[in-house]
């Protein structure tokens, strides 16, 4: 690959001189290594203990348990709404003495402008979990999984969460085999009313064979886990669900804390979540702007933030916030830049922490393994077609620290060529 398709900047943390340096001031897409830049700036903005309310309201009175109206869900943006706080959620509403709701679950995610962007506008994978378009209101990132059970005398198919709204066929033929994935030709359709088929071949060697996916808005998504979820807390509802408006003026019956910030930003980074990464620009957004706030407003804010920390955002382009897009662009030096920023300030053991550990968690843990480096590099990775990037800190044989950025945009770069370019760099680094 020509070395013109490379930037590379290294530097050590406190240093102003770079140990090495390719194209550094060169525009290019980042991919998911642009969460670094979305994670630390709402860190920053938003403080490591910041947290996301939800609220409960009744939209009628309650006798004997039975709500006369409508419950009704006000989100504000909580990026970590997953199953087991939902849950948690539901059961302070029903000790506040609610058990059948006569209404409808009214959804109000009016604090966010909803992105116009299609799941599938991105690279035609629509129910890819990668492609969640997430709302103020999202619930366990719309994600479902189902698990098929391949045994050749009985066809079942079971979601998690369950969703009662969810209709699910399964024609596919369960077949003697191995489980390899010559032998695998599964196929999933979805229609626009909730329904998931099933069909191909499946061997039945493949015991509890399981497809996550993203197949349902993310309205039906928070009725269908809020029906089996209540159903849990011993209560009912006898009505659909639609979007509305929390009433204004009212105290609310419950209202939900998120997990704090500096919890948040460790899936974002370590795991590379994009649904979180999404709803964090749109928080930044919030953090200056008054409600309903745009995901352009949200990456106007962090770009002011950043100019106003010192940073030169001249190349910088953010887009979504969770590098899931072509218009994505940074420079090398920018990502050390900010490196060097994160290290001097308050919350850089947050940060850090949050980074994947190189052959231990997150996105690198099959990296450098039973190798030295194995443990010493604190970073986050990016890849896309034609991409690859990773940036962060490298803890040298010598005891310095370093902050490292490379990033490679070029159509042989995700074959192979990019990760060995990059384990050399970070290998060469650790050496020092």
């Amino acid at each position: 690959m020509p070395a013109k398709s490379l930037s590379v900047m290294v530097q050590p943390v406190g240093s102003n001189q770079p140990i090495a340096q390719i194209n550094a001031d060169v525009p290019r897409n980042p991919a998911s290594a642009i969460k670094l830049v979305t994670t630390w700036t709402a860190l920053d903005l938003l403080g490591p203990t910041h947290r996301w309310p939800t609220e409960v309201y009744l939209g009628g009175p309650v006798q004997e348990g039975v709500l006369q109206g409508d419950l009704i869900i006000k989100g504000y943006g909580d990026p970590y709404l997953v199953l087991e706080d939902f849950w948690k959620m539901l059961g302070d509403i029903r000790r506040s003495g609610t058990r059948v709701i006569q209404g409808d679950l009214v959804i109000d995610d009016s604090a966010f402008v909803r992105d116009p962007t299609k799941p599938g506008d991105f690279d035609g994978s629509a129910h890819r979990l990668y492609n969640v378009i997430p709302t103020a209101f999202t619930v366990n990132f719309n994600a479902i999984d189902f698990q098929l059970n391949s045994a050749l005398d009985s066809k079942s198919v079971v979601t998690t969460p369950a969703l009662p709204n969810l209709k699910i066929i399964d024609k596919a033929k369960r077949t003697k085999g191995k489980c390899k994935s010559r032998n695998i030709a599964l196929r999933m359709q979805v229609s626009d009313a909730n329904t998931v088929a099933f069909d191909g071949k499946l061997p039945a060697d493949c015991r509890n064979y399981k497809v996550s996916r993203n197949v349902m808005s993310p309205l039906d998504y928070a009725f269908g886990a809020f029906q089996s979820t209540w159903a849990q807390w011993g209560g009912r509802i006898h009505g659909s669900v639609r979007r509305g408006q929390a009433p204004l003026g009212v105290k609310p019956i419950v209202v939900r804390q998120s997990r704090p910030l500096a919890e948040v930003i460790r899936p974002v980074n370590k795991w590379s979540n994009n649904v979180m990464a999404r709803l964090l620009l749109y928080s930044i957004g919030a953090a200056r702007q008054a409600l309903p706030v745009s995901r352009a407003q949200g990456a106007r804010v962090l770009a002011d933030h950043l100019r106003k920390r010192g940073l030169n955002t001249k190349e910088l382009v953010v887009d979504n916030g969770a590098g899931l897009s072509r218009r994505t662009r940074v420079t090398a030096r920018f990502l050390v830049d900010l490196l060097q920023l994160a290290w001097r300030e308050p919350t850089m053991p947050e940060f850090v922490s949050s980074l994947s550990i190189a052959g231990k968690d997150g996105t690198t843990r099959k990296r450098f393994r039973k190798r030295p480096e194995s443990g010493r590099m604190h970073v986050k990775t990016g890849m896309l077609r034609d991409v690859v990037a990773i940036a962060g800190y490298v803890h040298a044989k010598s005891g310095k620290d370093y902050a490292v950025a490379m990033v490679m945009n070029h159509k042989k770069a995700t074959h192979g060529a990019g990760r060995a370019v990059q384990d050399a760099l970070l290998a060469w680094v650790h050496k020092r």
